[in-house]
């Protein structure tokens, strides 16, 4: 399997970092996100990866030519003017060779005993068609997700009828946000050459999507695992202090911080 791994945002809401480094490139404990999320594709069975990147990301391909042992082929292609996570994806038209494909975020981390990637294609085995990863979301995060509505198939799957890229709530009865893990087909660059920028003025892949919807079968499939979403300072501050408590050194040396901030008013 060919996994893409789109990572070329300009990371705004970690600014002024981001100036520097790729929000990819932000640490997690002891390695940067984007390495998770390699190592997440491999899991899956990907032997080639293509990362996107975009301007001032040289420092993924620096982090990847020191660490070649990865269990998969690094391919790289530079998106120069970032226009959505659908202009991303188009960028990679030549490198899936007309084969399903998968996608993960770069700045999202996936945990689970079976790769999300490989339930998705257990679910895609038995079904066919497009499969798109969800997770229950707030009803105050719905307007920083791509939602998904649809029809219950079976438990934890969704027959998908609409996508909506950051919704406000009350636009939407569904609270199924996509967690950054997608198995797609071809079809989707047609699809997405075939759609005017839409929310922000970008090609939103959630618009590609609801295209897809349309005209063949596009699942929306809970998986079981954690989803940490890296694209936000709480969400990194989040994930950093989940991985350092399971660590018995780092968890250790941290309660006394956690108990004081716990007395904090």
């Amino acid at each position: 399997m060919r996994v893409v791994i789109p990572a070329a945002g300009r990371g705004t809401r970690f600014l002024p970092a981001t100036r520097a480094m790729p929000k990819e490139m932000l640490p997690v404990i002891a390695k940067p996100i984007i390495e998770y999320v390699v190592e997440e594709a491999v899991a899956a069975g990907a032997r080639d990866i293509l990362i996107i990147t975009g301007h001032a990301k040289r420092a993924i391909e620096d982090y990847f030519e020191f660490r070649p042992n990865n269990g998969a082929r690094i391919h790289y292609v530079s998106q120069p003017d970032p226009k959505g996570l659908g202009a991303a994806i188009l960028f990679a038209e030549g490198f899936t060779a007309g084969e399903p494909f998968g996608v993960l975020l770069g700045d999202t981390i996936h945990e689970s005993t079976t790769p999300v990637l490989t339930q998705l294609q257990q679910k895609r085995r038995l079904l066919g068609g497009v499969m798109v990863a969800v997770e229950p979301v707030p009803e105050h995060k719905v307007k920083d997700y791509g939602i998904v509505e649809g029809r219950e198939v079976g438990p934890g799957l969704i027959q998908a009828t609409n996508f909506l890229e950051k919704p406000d709530p009350s636009s939407t009865p569904s609270r199924l946000g996509i967690t950054g893990a997608y198995l797609l087909n071809s079809d989707i660059f047609d699809a997405l050459r075939g759609l005017q920028p839409g929310a922000w003025g970008e090609v939103q892949l959630t618009d590609a999507l609801g295209v897809l919807s349309r005209e063949q079968a596009v699942y929306a499939a809970g998986f079981e695992g954690t989803r940490y979403d890296i694209g936000d300072p709480v969400g990194w501050l989040r994930a950093n202090l989940e991985f350092a408590r399971r660590d018995p050194v780092l968890r250790e040396k941290l309660k006394g911080v956690v108990e004081t901030w716990e007395r904090l008013p």
